[in-house]
């Protein structure tokens, strides 16, 4: 008996670059909970962004943001991370040296872009719609850092190879999505997120089903045996899946 689901959204319920969920999800959530199914959203997302694309049922659901940075059930923090600020410094300091990316810095109540990246900026704010401001030095925050994210416009492939092989010793290093890569606080990620939520709720494992498609998702793909990879996902990825799907919705369908 499944009676919790947790999906990944950019990739997973959110296809093709949109920044607005299908008012199918908006039917099946309110159908899932009356069958006592909860639902979590998780995703490298900041918390308050995905708490807009889910309103007005933001309050019915838990969420896994920041990869497992930032754990939220019933407005409360159940998990969290954060990664030490010299090795931060040192990534942003990098980051600035490689002429194609772009760091985006993730702190618990907002988020910051360095002045003069104008197109990451535009990007976040009036793409994503994140809860962002422009910073004169990332290095100097006064601010916890709950992830680094690295943009290349042209492709993460193009820079990750680069970044994991200099810091795949201190730091898990994932791609997020085809122009995004994430640096992951210690002991978070998505599965550690979810285990938290659902013991709260007194779930177990095997009562649970996940969705995903990028390399942040394999812990929370793996944590139960009712886990399903997109078909679209990355090349890999679907090796720590039970399954394979093309949609979401309609896996949840079979549910109700």
């Amino acid at each position: 008996m499944i009676r919790l689901i947790a999906s990944d959204l950019d990739g997973t319920l959110l296809k093709n670059g949109a920044q607005a969920l299908s008012p199918e999800v908006f039917e099946l959530l309110p159908a899932l909970r009356k069958k006592g199914i909860h639902f979590v959203a998780a995703s490298g997302r900041q918390y308050a962004n995905i708490r807009r694309l889910f309103a007005p049922l933001q309050d019915e659901i838990s969420y896994v943001a920041e990869n497992g940075s930032l754990c939220m059930h019933e407005g409360k923090m159940v998990a969290s991370g954060q990664i030490d600020r010299d090795l931060a410094n040192e990534i942003i300091l990098e980051a600035r040296r490689q002429p194609d990316c772009s760091l985006l810095y993730s702190s618990p109540e907002k988020c910051y872009v360095e002045k003069g990246n104008d197109r990451l900026y535009d990007h976040i704010k009036n793409h994503v719609h994140y809860d962002v401001e422009l910073a004169d030095d990332l290095t100097q925050l006064d601010a916890l850092c709950l992830k680094v994210a690295i943009c290349n416009f042209d492709g993460a492939d193009r820079s990750f190879g680069y970044f994991r092989e200099k810091y795949q010793d201190r730091i898990k290093i994932v791609t997020s999505g085809n122009i995004w890569f994430d640096f992951i606080a210690p002991n978070a990620d998505k599965g550690t997120g979810l285990a938290a939520i659902a013991s709260a709720l007194e779930i177990r494992p095997e009562e649970c089903m996940t969705f995903g498609d990028q390399y942040n998702d394999i812990e929370m793909l793996a944590f139960t045996p009712n886990s399903y990879a997109m078909d679209t996902c990355a090349k890999g990825v679907e090796r720590y899946a039970a399954h394979q799907t093309s949609s979401v919705e309609e896996v949840i369908r079979t549910l109700l």
